[in-house]
């Protein structure tokens, strides 16, 4: 288990894996919100952009005061000075990731970083 790390992500609330899974360039979080909530707080990055993937479910999110609607398979970035809040639909829950990150660190993806083994 030298290369990798997995582990099991619960339905709490909130799951964070940045130490769960020693993670060294990223932050990781598996949320969940019941129908009708929200996350109770407005906030914004000094340095990192947030990229959000809506794993089920459906709500919204409010970003510099625009109501954006969410549903399974949606994806979201928001660079880091956008002020953000995150709700389920009043009739069903919702179930996120959201993969956090420093704003233009990446120099290279994809091919340009693999290395080929054949």
């Amino acid at each position: 288990m030298g290369n990798y790390s997995k582990v099991g992500v619960s339905h709490d609330a909130r799951t964070e894996l940045h130490d769960k899974l020693s993670l060294t360039g990223a932050e990781i979080s598996i949320n969940n919100l019941p129908a009708g909530t929200g996350v109770p707080f407005i906030h914004s990055h000094k340095n990192n952009e947030e990229i959000y993937v809506v794993l089920s479910g459906k709500g919204k999110a409010i970003i510099d005061g625009e109501t954006i609607g969410l549903e399974a398979g949606d994806w979201i970035r928001i660079a880091p000075a956008g002020k953000r809040q995150f709700f389920a639909a009043d009739d069903e829950g919702i179930s996120f990731a959201c993969i956090q990150v420093k704003e233009n660190s990446l120099e290279c993806y994809t091919k340009e970083d693999a290395i080929i083994y054949n």
